[in-house]
């Protein structure tokens, strides 16, 4: 009896372990919740499972939340709990800030808060049998243009101010690049709720030509999907926030969690999955093609100012296109 008591307790004590380790992410370690835009979810797949080989990371298990930028922002100032929020733009960023949800310095790093880049690209069916090659290409008669909700989506907004930036250095004025705009969402039959739900939506075969970040392009091959994609010369820089929840119960896991997010290991690994990096040593040697007209949204006016003037939902211009096409923007 003695024997087989003390061969269970053995067994239990086994069992015990082998669970433990079986976790993957540690029993009793630290917890993470990591809320996200829609796009990143294939790079966190890797992403996180290499930071929880590292010292810092051991034990540290995670759950993540993935949807339209503007969607995550305000679920998180209703209450969704998370450690760690990136987003698709910093106005989305900045309305945690300004709820105290997230510190006020967040963005006053060497990188500005951000933890990737991409630029805005055209994808196109594989062959690109409508020889879309620019701008002005989307507002042609009898193409259909992908493009998701600009009041849920950030990607939709660089989307637009790349088009409307693009207008610019091709010598028309604001008005006239206004115009272009109605032009193009006249040629939008649906519009998602998210890049990733636009992209859904063009593989599953609607429109002939889906706006969008290059990694969301690079995504659908890496997929075998049958698309190509165009870099137009003049586009703009996306660039995505990163931020620690300030009332984030595992503050110094977080924080470790966006270290490694910008080490070379993990910038690396951006660059795999299609982001441009945002550290220098990664970006050095980063294959990606170089817009010869490639603008900032400070060249704009900076976010500040172009939420307002373009995204307002009762006076912006956007929203007055919208209205004119038939579609709603919200309350």
């Amino acid at each position: 009896m003695k024997v087989r008591a003390r061969f269970a307790a053995a067994l239990l004590a086994a069992v015990a372990l082998l669970a433990a380790g079986c976790g993957g992410s540690g029993g009793g370690g630290d917890k993470l919740t990591l809320v996200a835009y829609s796009t990143p979810r294939e790079a966190y797949e890797q992403l996180i499972p290499a930071f929880q080989k590292t010292d810092a990371g051991k034990g540290i298990s995670f759950s993540q939340s993935y949807g339209a930028s503007g969607d995550q922002s305000r679920a998180i100032q209703n209450g969704l709990a998370a450690d760690v929020v990136t987003l698709a733009l910093e106005p989305d960023m900045t309305k945690l800030a300004d709820a105290g949800l997230v510190d006020r310095d967040w963005n006053a790093d060497e990188h500005k808060g951000m933890i990737t880049n991409s630029v805005v690209v055209l994808v196109v069916r594989k062959g690109n049998p409508k020889n879309i090659r620019t701008w002005d290409d989307l507002v042609k008669p009898g193409v259909e243009v992908i493009e998701p909700n600009p009041f849920t989506s950030g990607g939709a907004k660089w989307n637009i101010m790349a088009a409307y930036g693009a207008q610019l250095k091709a010598g028309r004025t604001h008005e006239q690049a206004v115009a272009w705009l109605e032009q193009l969402f006249r040629n939008v039959p649906v519009q998602d709720k998210s890049a990733r739900e636009a992209l859904q939506t063009f593989i599953g075969g609607k429109g002939d030509v889906l706006l969008a970040y290059e990694n969301e392009a690079i995504t659908a091959q890496q997929k075998e999907q049958a698309v190509d994609y165009v870099v137009p010369d003049d586009t703009i820089l996306i660039e995505n926030p990163i931020a620690v929840v300030s009332k984030s119960k595992n503050a110094t896991a977080s924080k470790a969690f966006v270290d490694f997010l910008r080490s070379t290991e993990a910038q690396t690994v951006y660059a795999q999955k299609g982001y441009r990096p945002v550290n220098a040593e990664v970006a050095a040697t980063a294959d990606f093609p170089k817009p010869s007209g490639l603008f900032t949204i400070d060249d704009l006016g900076g976010w500040s100012q172009v939420n307002k003037k373009f995204f307002d939902k009762e006076a912006g211009i956007v929203a007055d296109i919208e209205r004119k096409v038939g579609v709603s923007v919200g309350s």
